[in-house]
Order: C-alpha cells, then structure tokens, then sequence
C-alpha cells in the first residue's frame, strides 16, 4: 500500500500506527553545475521533502534505518560514498543520521556492476538484433536480481514497527514485502523538476535536428 502525502493533507494515523513502514523520496541527479533555474527547483525539492518527512515522522515515529540507491555498504563508510554521491540526499539523509538512525547496505556490488554495465550496452548503438535481444535479456535478468537483493535487504534489516527511510530514484519495480507500509513523498517541486527534464531534453533534441540539417544541407 503506498500513500502519496504530495496529495493528502495528513495520514490516518490509527490505520498505520503499527507495523512497518517504508518513507519513500524519490532521488534526483542533477549536475555538479547545474543551471540556475534547476537549481533553485532542486533547492526546493529537497526542503519541501524535509517539510514532508518531518510531518510523516510527527504523526508516526522518527526514521530508524535509511537506505541509499547505489550504496552497497553501511556506517561511515557508506555515509562518504554518500556524500560524494549526492550531496544534496547526504544532507537529507544525514539529518535522520545524527538523530540515531542507521544507514543500511542496500546494493550487491558484484549484482549493482552488471545491472550498470548491461544498461551501458542498451545504449550503445548496436546494428544485430539478436546481439541486442541477448544484451536485453542480460539487462533485464539484472535487474531482477537487483530488485529482489534490495527487497531482501529491507526486508531482513526493517523490523517490527521501525520506520526506514528510503532514498531511490522512481521507476525502479521493486516489490516490498507485503507487511511494509509505503508512504511516497511528493513534493510539489518534484513534477517542476521533471517538466525542466522534459523542456530540456525536447530543446536538445530539437538543436540536434537543426545541426543534422545543416550539415546536409549546408548554406551555399
């Protein structure tokens, strides 16, 4: 069951007040420099996620365990690769952190590499359809075995009426334990940063067209 508090003013606490419970905030990738209007949404993003779990963590009780996309480790060492990762989801987490929560391993390394490198050979330009139907299978076979590690990895480190804090990026098909209760958090800036994405890569993709153009059909 998955709530989304982007569209709800405040959970009914009694319904969820036992077993555990999974705050889902999607995480974002923006660039080191990022221009200065994503920027600022960013920005925004992630003090409205602030507000949103804190809320969360008001009406039910505080994050015990934080789990990180792409950190195969726990303690301190996983808090660096964290850090170096995504600053801006370090201070968020880091946050719960300092409270007494505990950063979790989330990743297999050896399955985390594999699932990277098959989704590199998806996009390369491959010309034999039977070499990228294997290079699909792989990819997807990947996957499979990166979910269910993860799922297993909440699963086994969540315990009765914890609250873990779950920091990943969408579209990922995990699927939780059915006694886990999953509250999505969405904050307003979260749809402005996709609609930035969108405009962008759509003005990209148009100057490209351009450029195509031009080089066919260059000015005499």
């Amino acid at each position: 069951m998955v709530e989304n508090l982007g569209r709800i003013e405040k959970p009914e606490v009694a319904e969820y007040e036992e077993g555990r419970k999974l705050f889902f905030a999607p995480l974002i990738f923006i660039p080191p420099k990022p221009p200065a209007g994503l920027a600022k949404i960013a920005e925004n993003y992630w003090k409205q996620a602030e507000e949103q779990l804190s809320k969360l963590e008001a009406s039910f009780s505080s994050v015990t365990k934080v789990y990180h996309e792409l950190i195969p480790v726990g303690g301190k060492e996983g808090l660096g690769a964290m850090k170096e990762l995504n600053s801006a989801s370090y201070q968020f987490a880091n946050t719960r952190l300092r409270k007494g929560a505990e950063l979790q391993p989330f990743e297999d390394t050896h399955i985390l590499t594999e699932f990277m490198d098959w989704s590199r050979c998806i996009t390369i330009a491959l010309q034999n359809q039977d070499v990228f139907n294997k290079v699909y299978e792989s990819y997807l076979e990947a996957q499979r075995k990166r979910n269910e590690h993860i799922a297993k990895q909440i699963a086994e480190t969540l315990k009765e009426n914890e609250v873990g804090l779950l920091l990943m990026r969408e579209g990922h098909q995990i699927q939780f334990p059915s006694d886990i209760k999953i509250f999505y958090i969405a904050p307003p800036s979260l749809d402005e940063i996709k609609r930035w994405l969108r405009t962008r890569k759509a003005t990209e993709e148009t100057d490209t067209q351009a450029d195509d153009k031009q080089s066919t059909h260059p000015e005499s």
